[in-house]
């Protein structure tokens, strides 16, 4: 019962908020809510919400200072050059574009903090993908496959957990693995590629100069016929309140005037380029204390924050301003967290997910006993998208591996196996970093999972027939 209740929960939840009946929050709170009084838990919803808060609590505060750090490093220029490197090689062309957000994301993701990568490259690429009116999903999609697919690394968490939950060596896990996250990573590279000339073929493409003088209301409109979108002209848009449809996904842009260039505005009042070296080094110290785990990731971006708001705007007016200024971004972000809590908290205490994760390992028949390195990567799909990694790391990969192990399977093999459905998993409702994605990128969680999806599934069936095709799993 408590099985078929759990599916039905998260498929009444995914439902909902893909056809945009309820929001993301109302939904993480409301609906896991009635699930555990149609179980029969009702009175111990407290405990669970509060065992949930207590264990995302971490999570948000991280999300709440790092937004506020990284908002500050955007208002003072610390991005600028970035942007400006990323539109010269792009040529203002969509696919080049969508190409530069996948490698930008990945090279960003060797932090292994998936919200810094998607703060980071949706600071960068938002200006550009607004001034092109391009759709904002593919940005979001296709950041949140690479990161994904690099996710993988050692001090990422996922390698980290399996190799805690078998008792085997990390390195022994991914180290092999590398080739075939090489071949995962080239495949997010042609996907932003296919979808890079699907956005060319619909808006067309500008030279760099036309570009950067564009006015923020001017749209692009052309054939977009051809490799270099022949017949390109631009075009008065109707501007605050009109709406944009872009396209793919049902994405719909506001159009609301929402200051979407300001990101590349050289003018702004709160550039600080003498202090440009500071706040560089200020974010590489910052980074390289969470990679080394010299303090935990949120009181380094409470001190970060702290300090990066002291040096840049030592008045305190300036300051107040600042913080105004992204409380936005940190109450949508934080209060998503919290609701995530709900759900997972209730997952978890009823049982659900226990139920959940033993009917899926019962049902594996005898016969897949030899195959069961490849039975673990399957269900890395579904399993690290409907639960968090620490359910399915520890809760159901030692099952697998103990099955496998009866029939000859090494447990390193179904380690490697297990970390192949991270692509898909950092599109999770229950992941907090895709909030920040979702979130700075002003795009509906629910455009963002009917798109990306069937792209993180296609990237990481890549990764895995790469792994049985070079002798890794």
């Amino acid at each position: 019962m408590l099985t078929i209740l759990g599916f039905a929960m998260i498929a009444t939840f995914l439902v909902l908020i893909m056809m945009k009946k309820m929001s993301p929050i109302a939904a993480l709170v409301l609906i896991p809510a009635l699930f555990c009084v149609a179980v029969g838990q009702g009175a111990k919803l407290g405990g669970y919400v509060i065992e949930g808060v207590g264990t995302l609590a971490p999570t948000a505060a991280m999300l709440m200072f790092a937004i506020v750090y990284f908002g500050v490093m955007i208002d003072v220029g610390l991005f600028d050059p970035i942007v400006r490197g990323i539109l010269r090689f792009c040529k203002a062309d969509p696919m080049r574009i969508v190409i530069g957000t996948a490698l930008l994301a990945a090279v960003v993701s060797l932090d292994g903090d998936g919200s810094t990568t998607f703060m980071i490259t949706v600071s960068a690429m938002y200006p550009l993908y607004k001034r092109l009116k391009m759709s904002l999903v593919v940005m979001t999609g296709v950041a949140a496959t690479a990161n994904g697919v690099m996710n993988t690394l050692p001090w990422g968490g996922p390698t980290a957990r399996a190799a805690t939950a078998l008792k085997v060596d990390a390195a022994d896990i991914f180290v092999p693995m590398i080739p075939a996250l090489a071949v995962g990573l080239l495949a997010v590279v042609l996907l932003a590629c296919v979808l890079g000339r699907r956005e060319r073929k619909r808006l067309g493409m500008l030279t760099l100069d036309e570009a950067l003088v564009a006015e923020p209301e001017t749209v692009l409109v052309g054939a977009g016929g051809g490799a270099c979108g022949g017949g390109d002209r631009l075009a008065k848009a109707p501007k605050s309140g009109s709406g944009t449809t872009t396209g793919d996904a049902g994405d719909t842009e506001d159009g609301d005037g929402d200051e979407e260039f300001k990101g590349l505005d050289p003018h702004r009042s709160t550039l600080r380029p003498k202090l440009y070296w500071f706040n560089a080094g200020l974010t590489v110290a910052l980074l390289a204390a969470m990679i080394l785990e010299l303090m935990p990731i949120p009181v380094l971006f409470l001190l970060g924050a702290a300090l990066a708001l002291t040096v840049n705007f030592p008045h305190m007016p300036d300051q107040r301003a600042r913080i105004a200024a992204h409380a936005d971004n940190v109450l949508n972000v934080s209060g998503m967290v919290f609701a995530a809590a709900v759900f997972t908290g209730v997952l978890t205490g009823t049982g659900m997910v226990e139920h959940m994760a033993d009917w899926l390992v019962g049902a594996i028949p005898d016969a897949m006993g030899p195959h069961m390195a490849i039975v673990t990567g399957v269900l890395s799909l579904p399993l690290t998208y409907f639960m968090s990694n620490d359910g399915f790391y520890f809760g159901v990969l030692p099952v697998l591996a103990e099955a496998g192990a009866a029939h000859g399977v090494s447990p390193l093999e179904v380690a490697r196996a297990s970390i192949v459905g991270q692509p898909l998993h950092m599109s999770s409702p229950l992941v907090p970093a895709v909030y920040v994605l979702v979130g700075m990128a002003k795009v509906e969680f629910g455009d963002h999972t009917r798109f990306t999806v069937k792209w993180a599934v296609l990237t990481s069936l890549v990764v895995l027939g790469a792994g049985i095709l070079f002798g890794i799993i």
